[in-house]
């Protein structure tokens, strides 16, 4: 499944602790939905 995702892997705890950093600390992002899923909804 990794090779077919746009990433090319499998998600790691960092990704998920990157976006929820991200989300924490921009005052811009505001009732959004943030997908980390290394590009499988596009696949």
């Amino acid at each position: 499944m990794a090779a077919k995702l746009p990433a090319g892997r499998i998600g790691r705890p960092e990704d998920i602790a990157a976006a929820f950093h991200a989300v924490m600390t921009n005052e811009f992002i505001t009732g959004t939905v943030i997908h980390v899923d290394g590009g499988h909804h596009l696949v």
